[in-house]
């Protein structure tokens, strides 16, 4: 389970650009819980993300994942249990290594790095497994550089590499906002197949009303460094996107 326990985060404190990302932010994601969180610009919905992945520090507050005090460690120390897919397709992954490297690197998160990548034969085995199941045709392309693959390719292929290792948590930072229609949708099928098949909790940051409603069991709308609105799976079936975007204009 993730908690965030009154966190705050202020940018720039004590000078004219003073930005109060964060203001005493509580909430709790389960196993399995996939969690929409929608809101406009400055809302604090990527600080959110940053802090939970360690690439930015809380000024107050504690986040614990499954027990575990995880704000005063460094990012490297997270991201054993913590996965982050961003907007754009080229981050997360070495676009210069093949598929198979990428996937073996993704396996190998939080542990200690050797100066060999370390690929038997069980594991390219597995790798080609894992890539059959996106029917992509990538399963017989597994030496073939990620840079130079689609972008909802590598979304695909970055998704599945966040389960090659014991991660408890998965960012989803606008996954499909770089993406074509078909696949964005394939994208959001495969995270949401993931994530029940290993109950992983997720944070779903996105701007797109029709995937905030239609994927997920929760709706978090943050306004001004707090939550507005927490929403369970019941009240957030009843909505249309444009209940949504009348949120926005309430700001």
């Amino acid at each position: 389970m993730l908690i965030i326990n009154k966190v705050s985060k202020t940018f720039f404190p004590n000078k004219p650009n003073e930005i109060r990302a964060l203001d005493d932010l509580s909430f709790a994601v389960s196993p399995g819980e996939f969690v929409s969180v929608v809101g406009a610009n400055g809302s604090g919905k990527s600080t959110l993300q940053n802090l939970i992945a360690g690439t930015v520090q809380v000024d107050k507050g504690e986040i614990s994942l499954n027990g575990e005090l995880i704000n005063q460690m460094a990012d490297y120390q997270r991201s054993r249990w913590i996965a982050r897919v961003f907007q754009n397709p080229l981050q997360g992954t070495a676009p210069e290594l093949s598929i198979l490297d990428n996937f073996r690197l993704a396996s190998l998160r939080g542990k200690t790095k050797k100066f060999t990548i370390g690929i038997n034969k069980a594991f390219k085995e597995r790798v080609k497994e894992q890539v059959a199941l996106l029917d992509m045709g990538l399963e017989n392309k597994i030496h073939q550089p990620m840079g130079l693959l689609s972008g909802g390719q590598r979304q695909a292929l970055t998704l599945l590499m966040t389960v090659m290792s014991d991660v408890k948590l998965l960012l989803l930072d606008e996954p499909t906002a770089a993406l074509d229609p078909r696949s964005a949708t394939r994208i959001m099928e495969l995270a949401n197949k993931l994530i029940g098949e290993y109950q992983l909790a997720v944070l779903f940051i996105t701007h797109n009303m029709k995937e905030a409603l239609g994927y997920g069991n929760r709706l978090i709308q943050m306004s001004h460094g707090r939550i507005k609105r927490d929403l369970p799976n019941e009240e957030k079936s009843r909505l249309k996107p444009q209940d949504l975007y009348e949120w926005f204009n309430e700001d």
